[in-house]
C-alpha cells in the first residue's frame, strides 16, 4: 500500500505531513534555500523509512517554532523503532539529527555571517545568527520559556531570579547507562569545535544543528556560538580552538577587550580559573557574553581611586554584595595594564586582619587561592568598563565547601558554585525548587496537613527546607492566601540569594570589611579621588 493511501497507520500520515511542514518552515526561516527543498525532504523521508511523501496537503503550523512538527516525527520514530526509549534524552538526540538535515553547511553559515557583518554591521550579523540558532531548534525556546523568572528589589538594585527548567533531566536508567560508558575521548568536552555535526550519545548531547563562527583574538583562533540553554538574551559562548584548560592571565583580559572591539553591543566575561569559585567547565578555555544588562552594571560606585601609573583610568569600589572593582577608561591599552596589575597584586595579597590568605600550605605545596572574575563591556560613549570581582577559594573546617561560597544553611536553595552569571546578579536556581517552593507557599497559605507531615517525617521531600519553613511559619503564620504566600516565598528566596552573594564576597559589607578593601587599593599605590 502506498504511503499516501495508508489509512491503517494515521501516525505515519501525520509524520509525512510533518515532514512537508518542516521543509516549508525551513524555507520560510531561511534555514535552507529553495533549491534545497526537495533534497531536504528526501533526506527526511529516508530517515523515516518512507519512499514517497504524502499527497495530502499539510496545513502549516502556526508560530515560530518547529517543535510541533518535530514532536510528531519523534512519536512516529519511537513507534517504528528509531528510538530505543521514548525519553527526553533519546528524543533530543533524534531532534538534532532531524534539524541538522534542514540547515546550511557550516561553511555557508560562516560565509553568511561574515557577509552580513561586512554589509550591514555586526549587530545585524549576530541578530541573524541568533535567529538561526533558535529556528534550527539548537536553542530550545520551548524549554527556556518554562523557566521561572522574577526580580527581587534589594538594596543593590533589582536582582534577577530564575529557576532553570531548560535542561532536560535524565531518567535513572539513562544515568546508570552513562556511568557504564567509557570516559569521553571524542569530543573531549561539550565546548570542543568537533561537536559541530556530532550525533551525540546518552552522555553527550547531539549537535547536528550546531553552527559556530570562527574568531581571531590576540592572534589566536577562537569560536563563537550561542548557548543552547540561554540564561539571558543572546547568551553566547566564546571558546578556544583547542581543548586547553582555563587559565586566567593578562592575555585573557586582552581577549575580553578585543572581543568588545568587534562586538561592542555585547558584554563578555570569564569565570574564575580556580575550583569552587570557577565555572562548571574548567577543562576548556572559554568566555561567556551576550546582549543583556545585568544588575551589577547598574550598581553605583561608592568610592573612586586613581593611580599615577595609569592615567585616565578610574578604579571604583562598586556597591555590590561581592567585592567589585570597576575600571573605566577610553584607552583599552592603559586599562589592560591597570587591570593586569591589580590581578597580579591580588593573586599575591594577604590580609590576616581581614582573614584573607593568598596561599596555604597543603601537603608540602603552596596552594594559591586568590583570583578574579572579570567582566567587560562598552559604555554608550564608546569607553571601556572592566569589573574585576575579587575571589578566594579557601576552605575551612567550618565551611568545607568554601569560605567564600554559599554556606551550608543556604544549600537548600543553592549549593552550586557562584559563577560569572550569578556574580552579575542573575540567580540560576535548580529546577527542583519550582515544585518545592510551591509546596512551601501551600504551607504558608494554610496547608496544615502538609506542615504536620513535614514535622513528623524525616524523609519528607521538603525536609531540606525544614528549618527555613519552620522559621517562616513562626514569624508570619499560615494565614496568607496562596498568591500572597507565593510572592512572600519569592521575596525570601531573593533575600537568601543576596545573602549568598555576600558569602562569596571576600570583603564584607561592614565598616571593617570596606576598610580592608581600601587597604588593598592603598597597598597598590591608589589614592582616593
Amino acid at each position: 500500500m502506498n504511503s499516501q493511501t495508508d489509512t491503517t497507520n494515521p501516525l505515519k500520515e501525520q509524520a509525512l505531513q510533518a515532514i512537508d511542514r518542516l521543509v516549508r518552515f525551513a524555507l520560510d526561516h531561511r534555514l535552507i534555500q529553495a533549491e534545497d527543498a526537495d533534497y531536504s525532504r528526501n533526506l527526511l523521508l529516508d530517515m523515516f523509512g518512507a519512499s514517497e511523501p504524502s499527497l495530502n496537503e499539510a496545513e502549516q503550523e502556526a508560530g515560530d517554532s518547529p517543535q510541533p512538527m518535530i514532536d510528531t516525527l519523534l512519536d512516529y520514530a519511537f513507534e517504528i523503532g528509531l528510538m530505543p526509549e521514548n525519553t527526553d534524552t533519546y528524543r533530543d538526540l533524534l531532534d538534532a539529527k532531524i534539524m541538522g538535515l534542514l540547515m546550511a553547511r557550516p561553511s555557508e553559515v560562516i560565509a553568511e555571517f561574515e557577509r552580513t557583518a561586512r554589509e550591514q554591521g555586526i549587530e545585524a550579523a549576530t541578530d541573524r545568527f541568533y535567529r538561526l540558532s533558535i529556528d534550527s531548534n539548537y536553542i530550545r525556546m520551548d524549554r527556556v520559556s518554562k523557566n521561572v523568572y522574577w526580580t527581587y528589589p534589594s538594596e543593590y538594585g533589582d536582582i534577577e531570579m530564575t529557576i532553570n527548567l531548560s535542561k532536560p533531566e535524565k531518567s535513572p536508567k539513562e544515568i546508570a547507562m552513562a556511568k557504564l560508558l567509557p570516559p569521553p575521548i571524542y569530543p573531549k568536552c561539550q565546548l570542543c569545535r568537533e561537536n559541530v555535526g556530532y550525533a551525540g550519545r546518552v552522555n553527550h548531547p547531539a549537535r547536528q544543528n550546531l553552527r559556530i563562527i570562527p574568531l581571531e583574538m590576540n592572534n589566536e583562533n577562537w569560536f563563537f556560538q550561542y548557548s543552547p540553554y540561554v540564561y539571558y538574551n543572546e547568551h553566547c559562548i566564546v571558546f578556544h580552538h583547542d581543548h586547553v584548560p582555563m587559565k586566567l592571565t593578562k592575555d585573557s583580559l586582552r581577549r575580553l577587550l578585543a572581543f568588545v572591539d568587534v562586538f561592542p553591543h555585547y558584554f563578555i566575561g570569564s569565570n574564575a580559573d580556580l575550583p569552587i569559585v570557577g565555572g562548571s567547565i574548567l577543562t576548556h578555555d572559554h568566555f561567556q557574553g551576550g546582549r543583556h544588562t545585568f544588575p551589577i552594571q547598574n550598581a553605583p560606585k561608592e568610592a573612586s581611586f586613581a593611580h599615577p601609573q595609569f592615567p585616565g583610568v578610574t578604579a571604583s569600589i562598586v556597591k555590590w554584595p561581592m567585592s567589585v572593582l570597576r575600571l573605566a577608561s577610553a584607552d583599552s591599552a592603559v586599562l589592560l595594564e591597570c587591570a593586569d596589575s591589580i590581578y597580579e597584586a591580588w593573586k599575591q595579597y594577604s590580609d590576616p586582619e581581614a582573614e584573607i590568605y593568598a596561599f596555604t600550605e597543603e601537603g608540602g605545596q603552596r596552594v594559591p587561592h586568590n583570583t578574579v572574575t572579570p567582566i567587560v563591556h562598552r559604555t554608550p560613549d564608546g569607553a571601556y568598563e572592566m569589573d574585576l570581582v575579587l575571589r578566594n577559594n579557601r576552605t575551612s573546617e567550618e565551611h568545607p565547601a568554601g569560605i567564600y561560597h554559599p554556606h551550608a544553611e543556604m544549600h537548600h536553595i543553592k549549593k552550586e558554585n557562584i559563577g560569572l552569571i550569578e556574580v552579575m546578579g542573575l540567580a540560576i536556581l535548580p529546577g527542583r525548587l519550582k515544585e518545592e517552593l510551591d509546596q512551601v507557599a501551600d504551607i504558608l497559605s494554610g496547608n496544615r496537613g502538609l506542615y504536620e507531615a513535614l514535622l513528623q517525617d524525616d524523609n519528607h521531600p521538603l525536609q531540606v527546607h525544614k528549618p527555613w519553613i519552620t522559621r517562616l511559619v513562626e514569624e508570619q503564620g499560615m494565614e496568607r492566601d496562596k498568591a500572597a504566600a507565593e510572592e512572600w516565598v519569592r521575596e525570601e528566596v531573593g533575600r537568601i540569594f543576596v545573602e549568598i552573594l555576600g558569602h562569596a564576597g571576600v570583603y564584607k559589607r561592614t565598616e571593617a570589611g570596606q576598610q580592608a578593601f581600601r587597604r588593598f587599593l592603598t597597598a597598590m599605590g591608589y589614592t582616593e579621588a
